[in-house]
């Protein structure tokens, strides 16, 4: 890796988390706001438990979109969205058009490679490993 490609990295880990971040922020609201819709969405696609399920996903992307937005303790919350957005193309998108699934699809990716990569320097992650 070059000597700029590292100067920026931390920063583009960063601008990976605000994205990603505010997205499932904003997804789980949306959820969590309107859970009966929700549970009634998850019921007809077949997910078990879709009460329960609806509540589940709605945390981990409220939360979870916290908590990598601001990089704390985020390894746990990555692996989660990812698993979130593997079942969501599983039960959903596959079969469809690619436009309905390529979101989803980036946000799987996204979240595995912030999972293999951490949160970077400028991250809560990162001050706690630092004190």
């Amino acid at each position: 890796m070059s000597q700029s490609e590292s100067k920026y990295s931390d920063l583009a880990l960063l601008l990976l988390r605000v994205g990603v971040g505010i997205i499932f922020i904003i997804a789980g609201w949306n959820k969590l706001t309107g859970i009966e819709g929700t549970i009634q969405f998850f019921g007809n696609i077949g997910i078990p438990l879709p009460a329960v399920m609806a509540w589940v996903v709605a945390l981990v992307e409220f939360i979870g979109g916290i908590m990598v937005l601001l990089g704390a303790y985020a390894k746990l919350p990555y692996l989660l969205l990812a698993i979130v957005m593997a079942v969501a193309l599983f039960t959903t998108k596959l079969g469809g058009e690619f436009s309905a699934a390529r979101l989803d699809l980036m946000l799987l990716l996204t979240s595995l490679a912030l999972f293999l990569m951490g949160s970077g320097s400028y991250s809560v992650d990162n001050k706690i490993a630092n004190k």
